[in-house]
């Protein structure tokens, strides 16, 4: 490379300016920053025309012993618990004694396992079978150290009923089939009903429910509060959102919980869907086609997790059909796998979210998955294959690159004559800009590209964020292996990770195969230590980028090393020498 032109520092003269190497440096290490600093500081703008949902007028107290929503930036209230550590309702509430407790409703399938309370009619456990989480264990979608209301409580976002339904115990009628459940609640004022209807081989459901006070219909909402999906891996907040597609905008918004932070927010219109998701995992209803509005509300909940002690905001969320009629809804728990997706509903599958470069990103994730399921039947071969098939795609940019870069390393002598011409001259005299033009009319002479050195790296930057997105947001990547690997999509289990000290390796290795052109000294050397920055940055990245990463590194050495022994290299370089030199040779 030679961005810069003089062969070395006088005393007294200005720094040089940086070279095109050291830019790109900079641009992946502030690329990594954004990566990783983003998550945490990036809010989700409030979905459009939301508003603080006032509490209603009339409000029951909580009574004692019941546990209540959490108000923002304060942790949540502790949970009486029984002795089977299911939360107990007060006594005050009507049907809320022991004695009307039944055994739980367990609904087992290949796919997921779900365990219901008759206490409030709600689930208690939602294990998604053919997924861990990083405690090993099959992964459970509900946080059961929220101390909050369990998921499918009901909000009440106007009138409130005559006592606590979501703690009051509930007559459990089980279907014939074991696969679905009616629940049934009323205290001579107030009356709740609950209808859970399950498949053997879906992750779809079917969910109604509906309540009156005084025989007139009570609006409400169905609740999943205190965190949603993989709550075992650190800072799981992060990713957690509240989801709903505007029809009208043809678009998923969504919200985290500081939209919520001054007290909760409500969206209402014609959506598609709704509910709560994670980076991998979602539990949303979807409305029936003749069904009105929806409404959805974001909440601030400041829970603990098992594995969290600490607690921190967590969003939560409710939905309903606006008007008294009650709810009846489509309900899918489960993977955000694309395909699946596509076949509940197409409009589903944007909440994989690729991101800006979503036109890169989601194309390579396709291929891969196909790679994978009709070929390899393993995502981190398929990687490998899809990674050479692209450097080889590439390679014939990258030939060209190549033969440029061994003329500049053949015409140094004369770079270095001009440079020794104007030796000891200032940065500040005019007759810098001559020294300048005349090393760049001597490349443009002979058809040198002195920006040629920084091509490999350069064109590695889209293909690096776009698997940086695959392995963020594709649940299909999760928990896939590779060879030592167990998740591709998490930084190596082993003490020492093997794949970014390979990849420190190979990439200082094709950094000396290279040839260098008019590069500075001092600039040579610092550049020696990028395979190291690089292996750091790497270090804790999702094993399948590094794969990725090392996988360019190892088909840029092969190329490279197929070029140096190729009269094409003795070519380029004896196309710059001097006629003198030539002749001479003759």
């Amino acid at each position: 490379m030679a961005e810069s032109v003089n062969g070395g520092k006088s005393p007294g003269q200005p720094p040089k300016d940086m070279s095109m190497e050291m830019r790109l440096l900079l641009a992946f290490l502030l690329m990594g920053a954004v990566m990783f600093v983003t998550p945490y500081f990036m809010k989700t703008p409030a979905p459009p025309g939301a508003k603080k949902a006032a509490a209603a007028p009339g409000a029951l107290t909580t009574p004692a012993g019941t546990p209540a929503a959490a108000a923002p930036g304060a942790a949540a209230p502790e949970t009486p618990a029984t002795e089977s550590g299911e939360a107990a309702a007060p006594a005050a509430v009507p049907g809320a004694t022991r004695e009307h407790e039944e055994p739980p409703f367990v609904v087992d399938t290949k796919l997921f396992r779900v365990v219901f309370s008759n206490q409030g009619a709600t689930v208690r456990s939602w294990l998604l079978k053919k997924y861990t989480g990083n405690d090993g264990k099959t992964l459970d979608l509900v946080n059961t150290a929220a101390g909050l209301e369990f998921p499918f409580s009901l909000y009440f976002p106007g009138p409130q009923p005559s006592t606590k339904v979501n703690w009051a115990y509930y007559t459990q009628t089980v279907d014939p089939d074991g696969l679905g459940v009616t629940y049934a609640f009323s205290d001579g004022h107030t009356s709740v009903r609950k209808v859970f209807r399950f498949l053997k081989n879906s992750y779809l459901a079917q969910i109604s429910t509906e309540a009156s006070l005084d025989g007139k219909p009570l609006p409400h909402l169905i609740e999943w509060r205190g965190g949603f999906g993989d709550l075992t891996v650190p800072t799981a907040a992060i990713s957690e959102r509240t989801v709903h597609f505007d029809v009208t905008d043809n678009k998923l918004l969504e919200s985290n919980a500081r939209a919520a932070k001054n007290g909760p927010v409500t969206a209402t219109g014609n959506f598609s869907f709704a509910g709560m998701a994670d980076a991998y995992f979602a539990a949303v209803v979807l409305p029936p086609p003749n069904a009105g509005n929806l409404e959805v509300v974001t909440f601030a909940d400041t829970v603990r997790t098992a594995l969290e002690e600490k607690a921190v905001p967590f969003p939560g969320g409710a939905v309903g059909e606006v008007g008294d009629a009650g709810n009846h809804f489509e309900l899918f728990v489960g993977p955000k796998d694309l395909n699946l997706l596509s076949s509940i509903n197409p409009k589903l599958t944007q909440m994989v979210d690729f991101g800006w470069f979503s036109i890169l990103a989601k194309p390579l994730f396709l291929l891969v998955n196909w790679f994978n399921s009709a070929f390899m039947h393993n995502f981190g071969w398929s990687i490998v294959l899809i990674t050479i098939a692209i450097n080889l795609a590439l390679f014939p940019l990258k030939l060209s690159n190549m033969k440029s870069m061994r003329k500049m390393q053949a015409l140094k002598p004369q770079v270095d004559a001009i440079n020794e011409k104007y030796r000891g001259l200032k940065m500040t005299d005019p007759r810098k800009g001559q020294q300048q033009q005349e090393v760049m009319d001597l490349y443009k002479k002979y058809g040198v590209n002195p920006m040629g050195g920084c091509f490999p790296m350069l064109i590695q930057i889209p293909f690096f964020y776009a698997f940086y997105k695959v392995f963020t947001v594709s649940v299909e990547m999760r928990g896939a292996s590779w060879l030592w690997v167990t998740d591709l999509s998490q930084p190596e289990h082993l003490a020492i990770h093997i794949l970014p000290l390979v990849m420190i390796a190979t990439q200082y290795y094709m950094q000396k195969m290279t040839p260098q052109g008019n590069v500075d000294p001092n600039q040579q050397k610092m550049m020696m230590f990028m395979p190291l920055i690089f292996g750091f940055m790497f270090y804790n990245l999702s094993s399948g980028l590094v794969l990725y990463y090392l996988t360019s590194n190892l088909v840029g050495v092969g190329q490279q090393w197929f070029f140096n022994h190729t009269q094409a290299a003795i070519e380029a370089a004896r196309s710059v020498e001097p006629p003198k030199k030539r002749n001479g040779r003759k």
